[in-house]
């Protein structure tokens, strides 16, 4: 038996008759008899390899050998192993041909038994062959084993196997996708690509086989698919370029597979499988790999490769790609502005996508980072730079396409949240005043993304009083910003290039419709204080573009909010306006000519805008007589460089707006001029227009305070308290007589007589209720309604008078003892309930 032991094993004995004829073809074979002392499947094996290695698989012998393996699985894997051990053979002795043909016959027993139970054990040989032809230097081998691993790799195992390790593929495959021979570097390439694709399918949806998302394995495969995509930007833009000029028909591009592209597809597959745990395994080799080779600038392939990361990724983990950039960023705050400026450039073009799925912290999170780079890049720099100024503004970009994708309710918590980090006015240092601005820029970008509907939404209280106060800095550049600011939170009709310009002449362009409502209530509430910061901010500087931007926000102002109701106000503020050109001295003689200008020309708007005639006639009649005798009190605006102020007359009464010229127009037109008439124009430096209207949540808390904490319980007046529930109106008490006078005094508050009345008679049913009998009380409590029903118990009681008389004296002296009741039988009424 001991010469036999080379060609078959002891069991295998009965397989000894199977055969006589063929002999023994495996030169190591010892015994040189025939063919009989072979085990069947070595004979069948043996069998698939022709005489001649250029003839190919045997393909019939092929079909016997895997009906064997089908019909005796057991025997799969001394299959696999004796392949395996053959091939090895043909491959040390550069046989490569009957090595391929071996490597074929893998793959058909592979695909024809993979539901096998014993599969396992023969993809243990199958891996090793594989792994035997990697090893070699032919690269067709290489390519064919890549091919066979794919193959593999696409088969679903039933029964995972936990000790099997795919180190060496990942290492093997990795090389391959850096190929530089000039032979085939192409297909090795592809090859590379295909079998890191295949590791990847066959690993990451398995959590029992190796940790495919370990640090040493996505250190080598994501510079690998990078390494492969570097190439993608420009052949897209050839590509492109070669379809236009038709060069290229896109069938022709379908079919061509280029390693940057699967190496793309292979990348969004591989951030597509990644969980929350995982994202950051694959970003943190991608970003050292853009360090390393000095893509950032230009950014072309950040860009394009972020993308394909941000819309590859599960959309609720979008938000850790901005954070982990975020954190690069933090990491390369030494960096060069260039690499900064190409980070947040990234930054600005992926942001977007992750604003879908930001809501609530996140969201003021991404801005708070935001904000913090921009804090930083202010405070490391003594003086702005053209490079560093680009960073700020690639910053300030992504700011905006952030916010850009939230819904409006987000983006005033937006616009809040910077306001409250921007410093206060009354800092004037240099470094404050470049942070005041850059953060005024973001909170810019952010309102020209917003559609303004209703201006008590758009201006909540917390968010006007701050911006109001930036109105007033001192600083010009701030307060430009903030007049942007409002112009792009007015405008919700497009008029903000209409405007831009001082004139007296008509709008045709000018798209206006009625306020609502609520505008007109913002306008009594809030409009005072924009109106006052706008008349301090024009008297604060004399430049021509301040000035101009302050007009058009007054005149976005009168545009979307006037109306019956606000034009008394609005005219009371162009009075203002001209009242500090005409009263204080400390400004120049053209800031008095552009202040003059700038008020006739919001005179003849809002005649316009109004509909009021008389208005318009005053108006023009104002300009015609400016143009014959101080041109300069109309726009366009002057320059105080380019004009003499000893040339302008600024003593030109006639020419000046007459309060009471507007009052008549508008009693002309039959509207009510009482406000104007008795309110004074608005003044400079001043907190609160003591003459303007107040909400009509003041006078419904003011109407409160007044009340009694006690009332009358023996009136009920349900009309009082109706009315009083209303927002906005009081009820007042009217004189018997109605003439002008007795109106006037039910208007007017209520005198020092009245409230002494008022409480006396408070402090009388006071006293009633502690020093009165109860008894009184109770009549005097008891419901009103009761009375009919008293007056129908007294007619029956007359009727049966007569029948009272007729009865005895007894029963009449009963009768009166028990119409007296006793104490304990009175009736509480509710009210003394408890």
């Amino acid at each position: 038996m001991a010469l036999l032991r080379c060609c078959f094993e002891p069991p295998e004995l009965p397989e000894f008759f199977d055969s006589f004829v063929q002999k023994c073809t495996d030169p190591s074979c010892c015994c040189g008899c025939c063919s009989a002392l072979r085990p069947r499947y070595k004979r069948l094996v043996d069998n698939i390899f022709p005489v001649n290695p250029e003839d190919g698989l045997v393909k019939s012998n092929m079909e016997k050998l895997t009906f064997y393996s089908l019909s005796s699985p057991d025997k799969l894997d001394r299959i696999g192993e004796y392949l395996y051990q053959k091939a090895t053979k043909d491959i040390n002795r550069k046989r490569y041909k009957l090595a391929e043909i071996a490597m074929e016959a893998m793959d058909l027993l592979l695909q024809a038994c993979h539901a096998q139970t014993t599969l396992n054990l023969f993809v243990e040989s199958f891996l090793r062959m594989v792994q035997k032809l990697l090893e070699d230097n032919n690269p067709n081998l290489k390519i064919m084993a890549t091919n066979s691993f794919v193959k593999f790799a696409n088969i679903n195992e039933d029964t995972p196997s936990y000790h099997r390790r795919y180190d060496f593929f990942i290492s093997k495959f990795s090389s391959m996708c850096h190929s530089e021979g000039k032979d085939l570097r192409d297909s090795l390439r592809l090859a590379g690509i295909k079998g890191l694709q295949g590791v990847i399918r066959k690993t990451v949806s398995d959590d029992l086989v190796e940790n495919i998302w370990a640090a040493q394995h996505m250190e080598k495969i994501v510079p690998s698919l990078l390494f492969n995509m570097q190439f993608c930007v420009n052949v897209m833009f050839v590509k492109k370029n070669l379809l236009a000029s038709g060069d290229l028909t896109p069938v022709e591009d379908a079919t061509n597979v280029t390693p940057p592209a699967l190496a793309e597809e292979v990348l969004r597959e591989l951030v597509g499988r990644a969980s929350f745990g995982h994202i950051r395994s694959v970003l943190k080799p991608l970003l050292t790999h853009l360090d390393r080779h000095e893509l950032w600038v230009p950014n072309t392939f950040a860009i394009h490769t972020f993308r394909i990361v941000m819309i590859s990724i599960q959309p609720q983990y979008s938000y850790t790609v901005v954070e982990t950039l975020m954190q690069h960023l933090d990491n390369n705050f030494k960096s060069s502005p260039k690499t900064r400026t190409s980070l947040a450039v990234v930054l600005s073009k992926i942001i977007a996508i992750a604003a879908g799925e930001s809501v609530g912290p996140s969201a003021l999170d991404i801005i708070n980072n935001l904000l913090t780079h921009l804090r930083t890049s202010v405070s490391t720099t003594t003086e702005i730079t053209a490079e560093e100024s680009q960073y700020q503004e690639a910053l300030i970009n992504a700011l905006g396409e952030f916010a850009n994708h939230h819904p409006d309710y987000q983006k005033i918590e937006i616009m809040l949240f910077i306001m409250n980090t921007v410093p206060d006015p009354s800092k004037k240092s240099k470094g404050d005043q470049m942070l005041q601005n850059i953060l005024l820029k973001s909170l810019l970008k952010v309102g020209t993304q917003y559609s303004t509907v209703s201006f008590e939404k758009a201006f909540p209280a917390s968010f006007l009083q701050p911006l109001l106060k930036m109105a007033r800095a001192p600083h010009d550049p701030t307060r430009l910003i903030v007049m942007q600011i409002f112009q792009a939170l007015l405008d919700r009709h497009q008029n903000d290039q209409v405007l831009s310009s001082v004139s007296v002449k008509q709008y045709p362009a000018l798209s206006q419709e009625p306020p609502s409502r609520s505008d007109i209530i913002f306008t009594h509430k809030h409009g005072a204080h924009i109106m006052q910061a706008l008349i301090d901010s024009m008297a604060l500087s004399e430049r021509v573009d301040a000035l101009s931007a302050s007009y058009n926000t007054a005149a976005l102002l009168i545009v979307e909010m006037s109306s019956s109701e606000t034009v008394q106000e609005f005219l009371l503020f162009i009075l203002g306006i001209q009242e500090v050109a005409n009263t204080v001295e400390t400004l120049g003689a053209v800031h008095k000519c552009n202040l003059h200008a700038i008020s006739i020309a919001l005179l003849v708007l809002i005649s316009r805008v109004s509909g009021i005639n008389n208005l318009l006639d005053y108006a023009q009649k104002i300009v015609d007589a400016r143009r014959e005798e101080a041109t300069y009190f109309l726009p366009p605006l002057l320059e105080s460089k380019k004009v003499a102020s000893k040339s302008l007359n600024l003593s030109l009464p006639h020419l000046a707006i007459d309060k009471l010229a507007l009052g008549e127009c508008l009693q002309n037109a039959g509207m009510d001029a009482q406000r104007l008439n008795t309110g004074a124009p608005y003044t400079l430096n001043q907190t609160d227009h003591p003459g303007h209207r107040h909400s009509w949540v003041e006078s419904v808390s003011s109407h409160l305070t007044q009340r009694n904490s006690s009332a009358d319980l023996t009136v009920y007046n349900g009309d009082v308290d109706s009315v009083s529930s209303s927002p906005g109106v009081c009820k007042k008490i009217l004189a018997p007589e109605f003439n002008f006078d007795a109106m006037k005094r039910a208007l007017a508050e209520p005198t020092e007589a009245a409230k002494r009345e008022q409480r006396e008679r408070q402090m009388q049913i006071v006293r009633t209720f502690r020093e009165g009998e109860f008894d009184d009380l109770v009549r005097r409590t008891e419901p009103k309604h009761d009375l009919i029903q008293n007056r129908l118990n007294e007619l029956f009681n007359s009727l049966a008078v007569e029948r009272q008389i007729s009865q005895s004296d007894s029963k009449v002296a009963q009768l009166q003892g028990s119409s007296e009741k006793p104490i304990y039988e009175t009736n509480f009424p509710e009210l003394f309930y408890y």
